[in-house]
Order: C-alpha cells, then structure tokens, then sequence
C-alpha cells in the first residue's frame, strides 16, 4: 500500500513562504503521480499542484501559478510543494495524494483519480 506523509505546515504572515514536503512509499508501479490538495475551514477541498513521476509533467491551479512550485527529489521519494508570496486564502489543511498507474500518468488535478491520501498539514497565513 502508498504511504504518504504531509509535513511543513505552519503560521506563516502574509507575503511570507512555506515548503511542505510529502514523503511517499509503497508504490507498486513506476508510474505515479503525487498531487497537493487543500481545503479551507468550510469549503470543499482543491486541487493545488500535481506531479508526475512518469513525465516530470506538472499541474497548478490557476490560484497558485507563479507563487507556488512543485518538485521531486525521487532519490528521497519526496515531493516538495514551495509556496511564495502566500496570501490569507492559502489558509488551508494541505493533503498530498498519489495515483498510480501501469501506464504513462500526466499530471492531473482529478481528485476522484487519487487512490491514496497522506494526514493534512494546516497551512495559516495571516493578514
């Protein structure tokens, strides 16, 4: 079975940076994608970023383009979501995901293709 670990949350002002980091393990497949999601104290959770391990393809957001960045170091089996210029709406408990395939996987945001979910990590950025 996956097992994802979501760390690096925080309280963090306005303007400021957070990376948080998800640590992964138990893939069956080489081809997998890890995907953050968050969700907001009465909202539905969201896609935030995604990567995969079969392309290096990446998705964001329209939300977080240019302020957050996505990467792997697949020696350690972590994925790292950089979140730059964070803005009180960012406010969220973040969750990393994996879905993985017998085939190519692209980068998606599909929540319902996600198959394995990590503990949240509560992001807070304050005005």
């Amino acid at each position: 079975d996956v097992q994802l670990q979501a760390s690096g949350g925080g309280l963090v002002q306005a303007g400021g940076s957070l990376r948080l980091s998800c640590a992964a393990s138990g893939f069956t497949f080489d081809d997998y994608a890890i995907g953050w999601f968050r969700q907001a104290p009465g909202k539905e959770r969201e896609g935030v970023s995604s990567i995969s391990n079969s392309d290096g393809s990446t998705y964001y957001a329209d939300s977080v383009k240019g302020r957050f960045t996505i990467s792997s170091d697949n020696a350690k089996n972590t994925v790292y979501l950089q979140m730059n210029n964070l803005k009180p709406e960012d406010t969220a408990v973040y969750y990393c995901a994996a879905l993985e395939r017998g085939w190519t996987v692209v980068a998606s945001l599909a929540q319902y293709e996600y198959e394995s979910w990590g503990q949240g990590t509560e992001v807070t950025v304050s005005s």
